[in-house]
């Protein structure tokens, strides 16, 4: 019997040993787990948050008309041209092919507008304007009318010619 009694008290010690190694295994398995888990919400939050950033670009591509009109043009100089005053769609296509933008005049009186081809003007999203590439001496001589008569839809046609020629862009 005394010969088992420090076998017993070996068997006990490593199994106690083991016990705690193992424990402590467990515990560093499940801090790895802990660790790991964070690692992977951290993930999901920036892919999360890279999928709202590209949702809110591509909502910028597309605009209110009410946002739209009012906005300042310049040319690249950043000299301005006037501001939008409405905009003017294609009834078949549905496309926005002109803005119409003020230029000239002192306060709005003498002012003259102008069909601008839409393709031509390029948004600037941080400085909040519009870009036309025409300095102000060629805009004055570009094809316009008066803001109390605007071209019928017959005149449109006529002037959707001389703006294509005048600048030389495709509406």
């Amino acid at each position: 019997m005394n010969k088992f009694i420090p076998i017993l008290a070996m068997s006990f010690l490593s199994a106690t040993f083991i016990g705690t190694s193992c424990a402590t295994d467990v515990q560093d398995k499940q801090q790895e787990v802990k660790e790991k888990q964070k690692e992977l919400k951290q993930e999901r939050q920036e892919e999360s948050a890279e999928r709202v950033q590209a949702a809110n670009e591509s909502m910028q591509q597309v605009s209110r008309a009410s946002k739209i009109i009012g906005t300042n043009v310049k040319n690249p100089n950043g000299d301005k041209l006037g501001d939008i005053k409405d905009l003017v769609l294609d009834p078949e296509s549905g496309q926005v092919v002109y803005v119409v933008v003020s230029f000239g005049g002192v306060l709005g009186v003498g002012d003259k507008l102008f069909a601008l081809p839409w393709k031509a003007l390029h948004w600037t999203r941080d400085k909040e304007y519009y870009v036309f590439d025409v300095d102000k001496s060629t805009l004055k001589k570009a094809p316009g009318f008066d803001k109390k008569h605007w071209p019928d839809s017959s005149r449109w046609d006529q002037l959707r010619e001389e703006v294509k020629e005048f600048y030389q862009v495709n509406p």
